[in-house]
């Protein structure tokens, strides 16, 4: 199945049947969000799979009792980092030396360029910058989980300071900024399943110069 056929497949699932979606194919999503584009590749953010079931019932309520939450196989969390320190972006500098095979001494002005452009920020300029990372983490996801035929919903309707407390989150240096259920569509009890797909047609959509 192409990419746009997956995409055409694929809608925000209302209702899910419970039943567990391979590792296997859960490993994809998870590995086309590691590989999803980052600024300057810092990748500041995490993704947690919370896969406990009685955990996430304690997470419903946070999310407004969207059913999704207990009935998908798998919800992810994308949480962006809350900063920054210089010693990360160092730590990364020396991950590209090794993984690449190059001199320390010759990735330095590179290293200026990514710390210039966190310290030059203010630290809520700097958590949406980082939280816009994870969204593109989180579409990379969306992508992946269609193209693997693994049903999904994306969730920005959820209580974060209390998920981020809830998970001990806030001690961790992060902040929920979105969600993403995945499982198998409930095809009986979920009215959406088997409707067309609406978009807007690309003569409005797109704009050429």
């Amino acid at each position: 199945m192409s990419i746009i056929n997956s995409l055409q497949w694929r809608y925000a699932v209302k209702r899910m049947t419970g039943q567990k979606v391979e590792q296997e194919k859960v490993n994809v999503v998870l590995e086309a969000a590691r590989q999803a584009a980052s600024s300057i590749g810092l990748q500041p953010f995490s993704v947690i799979v919370v896969k406990n079931e009685e955990l996430r019932k304690q997470i419903a309520p946070l999310a407004y009792n969207q059913p999704q939450i207990t009935e998908c196989s798998h919800l992810l969390i994308f949480a962006a980092w809350t900063d920054m320190s210089e010693a990360q972006v160092e730590e990364y500098i020396q991950q590209i030396a090794v993984e690449r095979g190059v001199p320390r001494e010759a990735l330095q002005g590179f290293k200026d360029t990514a710390w210039g452009a966190v310290a030059g920020k203010t630290p809520e300029q700097r958590f949406e910058w980082f939280a816009r990372q994870a969204y593109i983490s989180f579409g990379t996801a969306i992508a992946a989980a269609a193209y693997e035929k693994i049903d999904s919903c994306p969730m920005e309707g959820f209580n974060g300071p209390a998920l981020d407390t809830l998970l001990g989150l806030d001690k961790k240096n992060l902040r929920s900024v979105t969600l993403l259920a995945l499982g198998h569509r409930d095809e009986v009890n979920d009215k959406l399943a088997g409707a067309a797909k609406v978009r807007r047609a690309k003569e409005k959509f797109i704009i050429e110069l």
